[in-house]
């Protein structure tokens, strides 16, 4: 597990911080708790394996 703030996870995979709040808000991303500043914390792992599955072609 990588923990890494949202801004940190924007700079490794390109999303926005604001995208990936709404992930979580939706219950899409788990947040693994906050850092000593109060930012949001997530896995970084799991965001790339989010960015991966939502970048599959839907089939019909």
């Amino acid at each position: 597990m990588t923990l890494v703030d949202l801004y940190a996870a924007h700079a490794a995979t390109g999303k926005p911080p604001a995208t990936l709040r709404t992930w979580i808000h939706r219950g899409e991303l788990t947040r693994r708790g906050y850092d000593p500043r109060g930012r949001a914390l997530v896995d970084l792992h799991d965001v790339q394996a989010l960015i991966a599955t939502k970048a599959e072609p839907v089939s019909a």
